[in-house]
């Protein structure tokens, strides 16, 4: 067993409140992604609310401008390959493939990867200091993407093949 896991966060700023008919396919998507996620192999933890799922968890406060909000996603996983099958892969891939109709294109970097001590669950504040890092000084061993990752150890790594394809939106 490793002693380092693989955090993520992504954020999404909404084009519409989140009880609106224009968000109602992204609602009814997130029940059956979370549960995915948590029998995917590699799956560790999530960020969640008493709710089930995240979109109620204040954060980011400085990606919101005139919009109706920010959610937040962050995970924890056994390492990049583990991530990378869940992000690239099946119901998560048609979600993907289906931002644009519920979240607003973001110009700086909205998702970042870091790893933390196995048994180490990150906070939002600092998810947040992740993403403001790779914004300023692009990938890093501290903060990084699937296509530009580091290995625990702060060495550069290969693309996993599915980050190598790209997003598929």
């Amino acid at each position: 067993m490793s002693s380092f896991e693989l955090a993520q966060v992504n954020v999404a700023r909404l084009l519409a409140p989140l009880d609106s008919e224009a968000l109602a396919g992204f609602v009814d998507l997130l029940a059956p992604v979370n549960h995915l996620a948590e029998s995917s192999p590699g799956y560790v933890w999530r960020l969640q609310s008493e709710g089930g799922d995240a979109t109620d968890i204040e954060g980011f406060r400085f990606d919101v401008d005139d919009s109706p909000g920010v959610i937040v996603n962050m995970s924890v996983w056994q390492d990049l390959a583990a991530l990378s099958t869940f992000v690239y892969g099946g119901l998560h891939r048609a979600v993907l493939q289906r931002r644009r109709e519920w979240f607003s294109r973001m110009t700086e970097a909205y998702t970042a990867c870091w790893w933390v001590t196995a048994g180490h669950r990150p906070t939002v504040a600092e998810a947040e200091e992740r993403v403001l890092h790779l914004r300023a000084h692009g990938p890093t061993a501290w903060a990084f993407t699937l296509q530009r990752s580091f290995d625990p150890s702060g060495e550069p790594t290969s693309a996993t093949p599915r980050a190598r394809e790209g997003c598929p939106a």
